[in-house]
């Protein structure tokens, strides 16, 4: 019987059983690739990790991700904090205040800053591989509205209407009026199974500009049932196109955005995302997502 070590972590929070639960396998050359989706579904949090060597001997790692029910080409908290954790336990030196490192994902090269403080790891921030592209048109938003539990009204039209973006990974974006609104929302499967199965994509990352806490600017909740992810609490990759979708839509045509999401309230797991988006002449030229992340168990499985 061998043993594999992990670690897990609570990823876009200074708070344990805050934010979003990762699991880390920092060493998993010798995994059955086969028993990665089985170790997943164990774990059964939003993604689990396994750290493998690089293509390029220029990288740090090479990532594969596992949701419960998909591997994914890109994901944000697991890219955040699979950096945090191989910086925390020695996986990765730090060479200061930050580390820069790339980590190869499905998606292609990553880049993350690894910000320490005390000389430890306590914050990371991915920059996109892939510039913000955007979908088809979306589903009516009386369609939306029925998997989503709500009414059509509660749903923004005209400049703020539905619409699908990806940095790698897709979701479809739907703003609401208020965090009263957001807070009833109540997901449909046999909707979604109707509506959304054969979308572009059936994850729904809805949102509103009605923050809870002072500095925040965005409210959100994500919904993929189809990858096994009833509602999580945190989404990087989400968060990453939602830069594009925001910065598409705000007049500003120089300089970086900045935005800071919350996520998870709903669900008791209270988490904080920092997004960036460089625009240059109108156009988007740069996305990040970052960070802070603690640190909350470690153990081994055996296999």
């Amino acid at each position: 019987m061998s043993s594999f070590p992990f670690h897990t972590c609570d990823v876009f929070t200074r708070e344990r059983f805050g934010g979003n639960q990762l699991a880390v396998f920092p060493d998993a050359a010798a995994i059955p690739e086969e028993l990665m989706p089985r170790i997943a579904r164990e774990f059964n949090f939003s993604e689990t990790t396994f750290v493998l060597p690089p293509a390029d001997t220029s990288h740090a790692r090479r990532v594969r991700i596992f949701t419960p029910g998909a591997e994914l080409p890109f994901a944000g908290h697991p890219t955040v904090g699979t950096a945090f954790v191989l910086a925390a336990v020695g996986e990765i030196a730090l060479t200061g205040a930050e580390t820069r490192i790339v980590l190869e994902e499905g998606v292609g090269p990553v880049p993350v800053v690894i910000r320490a403080s005390g000389g430890r790891p306590d914050f990371a921030q991915l920059s996109v591989a892939r510039l913000p592209e955007f979908g088809p048109p979306p589903p009516s938003i009386d369609a939306l509205a029925r998997c989503l539990g709500l009414s059509p009204s509660d749903i923004l039209a005209g400049d703020r209407a539905p619409e699908a973006a990806s940095c790698g990974v897709p979701f479809l974006f739907v703003q609401v009026r208020d965090r009263a609104t957001l807070g009833r929302a109540r997901p449909r499967p046999d909707e979604f199974e109707k509506v959304l199965r054969s979308y572009w994509t059936a994850d729904v990352f809805v949102f509103c500009d009605d923050p809870e806490l002072a500095g925040s600017d965005v409210r959100a909740r994500m919904f993929a049932p189809f990858l096994g992810v009833p509602e999580d609490p945190a989404t990087g990759s989400a968060c990453c196109a939602l830069g594009g979708y925001l910065a598409k839509r705000d007049a500003r045509s120089e300089g970086t955005l900045r935005w800071v999401v919350e996520q998870g309230f709903e669900m008791g797991r209270p988490s904080l995302l920092h997004v960036e988006v460089d625009k240059r002449a109108g156009a988007t030229t740069g996305v990040r997502v970052g960070g802070n992340c603690v640190m909350v168990t470690r153990g081994e499985l055996l296999l």
